[in-house]
């Protein structure tokens, strides 16, 4: 059985530790879904970029399909799945934007090139072949030659606030460990449950 505590931050913080020890690659990884406007679900992977209690914080391009997502139908759900360790953790919630703030910080922390990148990539919307990215890179880069890269307008982050949060371990002829934590809003406190596998 997983460990019952009264705070899933304070879980999810200590598998999250073991995940960046083990995991070989972006123990951070997250896919993310949302939802588009016909009601059809999406799914992708994003990084996460910072959590809390206020929630856990991942950054896109707001005009991408899943900032387009996001922005329209503000609910959204997280999956971390860390293979080595043969766990994964659920989250469900609302989603509201960071503030600018705490966008513009954590954009200044980004390498040149991948600054460079947010200004020169429109995320999600077709591409005639790779030349044109190039250029547009070129373009940017030009323009950005001396200073600090400004965060694009159209770039920001999302915080999405968990009312649900599920751990699953792997267990022995599939009679895994699961325990649920749900609230009904971001506010209020957390009622723990153990599920069948």
């Amino acid at each position: 059985m997983i460990r019952e505590k009264s705070d899933p931050l304070v879980l999810f913080g200590d598998w999250y530790a073991e995940a960046a020890k083990s995991e070989p690659n972006d123990p951070n990884a997250v896919a993310l879904a949302t939802v588009g406007p016909d009601g059809t679900p999406s799914a992708r992977m994003v990084l996460l970029k910072d959590y809390d209690s206020a929630g856990f914080v991942f950054y896109t391009n707001y005009e991408s399909r899943k900032g387009q997502h996001l922005l329209a139908h503000t609910k959204g759900a997280l999956l971390f799945h860390w293979k080595s360790l043969r766990r994964q953790v659920r989250l469900e919630g609302p989603v509201a934007q960071t503030r600018p703030e705490e966008a513009d910080a954590y954009f200044a922390t980004r390498d040149r090139g991948s600054q460079i990148g947010a200004w020169a990539s429109e995320q999600s919307r077709p591409l005639d072949g790779r030349f044109a990215l190039e250029k547009r890179v070129a373009e940017y880069t030009a323009r950005h030659v001396i200073g600090a890269v400004p965060r694009p307008p159209h770039w920001s982050g999302f915080r999405l606030q968990p009312v649900l949060i599920e751990f699953w371990r792997d267990g022995a002829f599939r009679l895994h460990d699961r325990l649920e934590y749900r609230r009904r809003t971001p506010d209020e406190p957390w009622a723990a449950r153990t599920l069948f596998p």
